[in-house]
């Protein structure tokens, strides 16, 4: 079994923030009509489905974006997983809208969900799926937010309509990665999509 964890925090007001970005991957990616469970175990959100044959749960932790690793812990010893078997998806504030980037062993890179994970699981040998939230120039240098607090604010504003329809399309493209993942493994999988 594999588990896809799209990272974010609860609630109304943080629906179509920047920091949502692992929630609204997963929204396009599963639709809109998918019914996501709860768990009884620990909190999250979670919808069971299977790529190419195999089993796979989406994961939405549920206890907010600093304490995901609560949740990550709680289904990788509930399914007796390998940390080979775990995929985060997230916002990346160093990468520019439309883009992503698979990586694998890295540091959290200040990503405090990221971070969560990591310490929790004692480990950083899993899977990322990094997803561009920030806007960049013409030839593709990232105009990121100064400081701490221009970055939060940043992290935390909502999503332009336009900024929505191009993750909209870059979900197709994590599909397509996840399914490589999958039935090919995390070297074929980034040798082809981090061009």
């Amino acid at each position: 079994m594999f588990i896809i964890v799209g990272l974010g925090n609860p609630g109304e007001e943080y629906k179509n923030t920047r920091h949502n970005t692992g929630w609204i991957m997963l929204d396009f990616m599963l639709g809109k009509k998918i019914e996501w469970k709860e768990s009884s175990g620990t909190k999250l959100l979670y919808y069971k489905d299977s790529i190419g044959g195999k089993p796979i749960e989406y994961i939405k932790p549920t206890t907010f974006m600093n304490n995901s690793g609560i949740a990550v812990t709680y289904v990788k010893e509930k399914h007796k997983l390998n940390l080979k078997d775990i995929v985060i998806i997230y916002d990346d504030i160093d990468l520019p809208i439309g883009k992503m980037k698979i990586s694998y062993d890295k540091s959290s890179g200040g990503h405090r969900g990221l971070e969560s994970i990591i310490k929790k699981l004692k480990s950083r040998e899993f899977l990322r799926i990094r997803i561009g939230i920030t806007p960049a120039t013409p030839s593709g240098k990232v105009k990121k937010p100064k400081g701490e607090k221009a970055v939060l604010k940043y992290i935390l504003g909502e999503f332009k309509p336009k900024e929505v329809e191009i993750l909209k399309k870059l979900s197709k493209k994590v599909n397509e990665a996840l399914e490589t993942f999958i039935s090919e493994g995390k070297d074929k999988t980034m040798s082809i999509y981090n061009q």
